[in-house]
């Protein structure tokens, strides 16, 4: 999609304030919904072979990021914040690249942000990635609120790794539009699936 001058500068401003602050928690109100399709996934059954392929490059284009100093200097920003969920699990400190959240493109080789946990001698552990593209409505993200859906919606869910992303759902936060994103476990196992939001086998520190 094509964006004029005014739009891009629009999306630059929004989609920063945006990363900064709207990935720190997940709304209370979307958790219920989370916790409807918890189950347990067999290896390899979300998985397909063209899926595995992307999720390798996925994760030769982030191994690099296991050194949480490589991510700040390619423009990872962390929220400081651990997320995590009664009775679900953990999605850990986002790491939020600014200028990947400006447009609704989606690579599997360049997320929107990282996953870490911190371990016990304070250093930060790779988990795993989050894709995030903003519902655009008229050319512009959207920022109603939950009960202020877009007019028109201009771009459908993403997919990546054979999957559609989960939204169109309401920002989290102040400041965040309405969005889709994906969150990947691609270096931690996750009992509930390689897809689901919440780990069940971390813990924020």
């Amino acid at each position: 999609m094509m964006f004029t001058e005014n739009n891009k500068r629009f999306i630059k401003r929004s989609a920063i304030a945006a990363a900064l602050l709207a990935l720190l928690t997940v709304s209370l109100a979307v958790i219920p919904s989370f916790k409807a399709v918890v189950v347990q996934a067999s290896p390899g059954s979300e998985c397909s072979d063209d899926c595995q392929e992307q999720l390798t490059a996925a994760r030769t284009a982030t191994a690099q990021y296991h050194n949480e100093s490589k991510a700040l200097a390619d423009g990872f920003i962390s929220t400081f914040e651990c997320v995590s969920a009664p009775g679900l699990g953990t999605m850990g400190v986002h790491y939020v690249n600014p200028s990947r959240m400006m447009d609704i493109n989606v690579d599997v080789t360049q997320p929107e942000a990282l996953l870490y946990i911190r371990q016990d001698d304070g250093s930060m552990r790779l988990v795993g990635m989050e894709y995030v593209a903003p519902v655009l409505s008229n050319g512009i993200p959207w920022f109603g609120g939950p009960n202020n859906p877009p007019p028109v919606i201009d771009n459908p869910a993403p997919t990546l790794f054979g999957r559609t992303f989960d939204g169109p759902m309401p920002g989290h936060e102040p400041g965040q539009p309405w969005h889709y994103d994906l969150h990947v476990w691609a270096w931690r196992d996750n009992p509930y699936g390689l897809f689901f939001p919440f780990n069940p086998k971390l813990r924020c520190q």
